[in-house]
């Protein structure tokens, strides 16, 4: 290129920094349209998550609802006979636990009698050497905390009534919503068809479509995990002789199914058991087999099965578990994973449509071309 076509330094640097200012202004509105949409989500949480959840819920309950209505069932007797069965699964389950529970509970009061003499023996002996004064005045002090406190356990103990009905009302409206979701969910395309035109119907059939199957299979994919989780739990109980092995492995099932706090208080309290009903050894065997089964589970099987379902790198699951818990707590951790899987069904249902109206994915740059040989040495002109 002539020098002297060639554009001056200043118009390049000016025409960089508009191409940065433009895209910074519209990342920020971006970010700021990303704040406004939290905080109202925030506000109308206590809507926001019933929904959330039923919609989680639904993915489970549908395939039988669906099952029932192609036979000709009624949608609403269908979903009615869907939300019985899970009432009936769920009550089976309690019902499998208590007697368990019932006819244990005698011999686990006793070895707790046991293993509070036990530990106090412990404390009394070398290396600790602890007196019995030295106790006493221990336990004294602790009532001495507990009866100044009073008032505060008090206060504590309404909230967390308030609390559990608070849980109780959502989990009655996550069902309800559950059961309109399961029978009416058929309506709702012509509807949207209706509303928005045909063009954009389609096109949020198509990504509803998508985030719905990619829902599903993040259910049965912590289904799976969590009975992988449960089953090798429990045989590690059973042939250890851990009481109530059977209520400990439903409990680690369920508890697969709130990240991080529900697998840590399910090893908590089979560790527990153990250490009461069969002594100090048997409870670090187990704690040892629960701490291997959650690593593995954590860090190799959990990132790898969901990653597959939800065509998600496993780094991504990792990252999203570990955001939404920090910002939300467990209700966050659960709800990451699935929430990066329909973002990413949204990103990737975009770049679909850009392809098609581009022509296609941008190819990769040609290689440079190779330069020229330089002309041998003798066929240079000799100097002068």
């Amino acid at each position: 290129m002539n020098a002297t076509n060639a554009p001056a330094r200043g118009d390049v640097i000016g025409k960089g920094i508009f191409w940065l200012a433009k895209w910074s202004l519209c990342i920020v509105a971006v970010a700021a349209g990303a704040w406004v949409l939290g905080f109202v989500t925030a506000k109308l949480w206590v809507i926001v998550l019933p929904v959330l959840l039923a919609v989680v819920i639904s993915t489970v309950l549908w395939p039988p609802t669906r099952a029932m209505t192609k036979r000709g069932l009624p949608p609403a007797a269908a979903a009615t006979v869907t939300i019985l069965l899970f009432f009936a699964v769920l009550g089976g389950v309690v019902a499998l636990i208590v007697p368990s529970v019932v006819d244990q509970a005698p011999q686990l009061a006793d070895r707790s009698s046991e293993g509070v003499n036990q530990v106090r023996n412990w404390l009394q002996g070398p290396p600790f050497n602890v007196r019995d004064e030295q106790l006493d005045s221990a336990v004294k002090a602790i009532v001495d905390r507990l009866q100044s406190s009073a008032s505060q356990i008090a206060s504590g103990v309404f909230t967390g009534v308030s609390a559990a009905t608070s849980v109780l009302v959502t989990l009655g409206l996550v069902l309800i919503l559950s059961f309109f979701f399961i029978k009416d969910g058929p309506r709702f395309i012509p509807w949207m068809h209706r509303v928005l035109g045909r063009e954009s119907g389609s096109h949020i059939e198509e990504v509803l479509s998508r985030m719905w199957d990619t829902l599903g299979g993040f259910i049965r994919t912590q289904a799976l995990v969590s009975l992988i989780d449960a089953v090798f739990i429990g045989v590690g109980l059973v042939i250890l002789g851990v009481p109530l092995a059977l209520v400990l492995a439903v409990i680690t099932f369920l508890g697969g199914f709130v990240p991080i706090v529900g697998a840590f208080v399910a090893g908590a309290l089979a560790a527990l058991v153990a250490l009461v009903a069969n002594g100090f050894t048997t409870a670090l065997i187990v704690l040892a087999i629960i701490v291997a089964v959650q690593q593995i589970e954590g860090n190799v099987l959990q990132p790898v099965l969901q990653s597959r379902s939800m065509n998600l790198h496993a780094v991504v699951v990792l990252l999203a578990v570990a955001a939404g818990g920090s910002l939300f707590g467990i209700i966050g951790a659960f709800l990451a994973v699935p929430a990066a899987a329909v973002g990413a069904v949204l990103v990737r249902y975009l770049g679909e449509q850009i392809d098609q109206r581009t022509g296609g994915p941008e190819e990769d740059d040609p290689e440079p071309a190779t330069p020229p040989a330089e002309p041998p040495a003798e066929s240079l002109p000799a100097p002068e």
